[in-house]
């Protein structure tokens, strides 16, 4: 390939009446348009391609902004549902409690209501105890006096 230096420094022998040789201009033209078609050919194309990298970059610039949208979007949507969650699992709680006090609440008066039928079933008895007590006595004093007689 000639490089600019090489055209730079191209001699041509001259011939008679200080002109240069008509072969040999013609030889370094054809030498020269053929290197300057290849070059023109290759920037041409590395042209294109450039471009075509560039709208590649382009693509993969949007792909990569949607793509990190997407993300964000999908971390604002599990940060969501996260909270959603915490605050359904947070009444489930509230109301687990709510129940269980209440179903304390009920059982503690069921427990106050049967102390109260013990208490009452108790002094019934001592009622009953005492007035058997008293029958016998006063059966035992009718014996003792029905002894006395005899």
């Amino acid at each position: 390939m000639i490089t600019p230096l090489d055209i730079e420094n191209k001699k041509f022998s001259k011939q008679m009446m200080n002109g240069y040789s008509v072969e040999e201009v013609d030889d370094f033209l054809d030498e020269l348009t053929i290197d300057y078609t290849k070059n023109y050919k290759e920037a041409t194309e590395l042209k294109a391609k450039v471009e075509e990298l560039n709208k590649s970059l382009e693509h993969y610039k949007t792909i990569e902004d949607t793509l990190q949208n997407t993300l964000l979007m999908a971390q604002t949507t599990a940060e969501d549902v996260k909270n959603v969650a915490k605050q359904q699992a947070d009444q489930i709680v509230n109301e687990a409690k709510g129940v269980a006090q209440k179903e304390a609440d009920n059982l503690q008066s069921e427990i106050i209501a049967k102390r109260k039928e013990l208490d009452d079933v108790k002094k019934q008895f001592d009622i009953y105890k005492a007035k058997m007590e008293s029958l016998l006595i006063s059966q035992l004093e009718l014996l003792k006096d029905i002894n006395k007689n005899d």
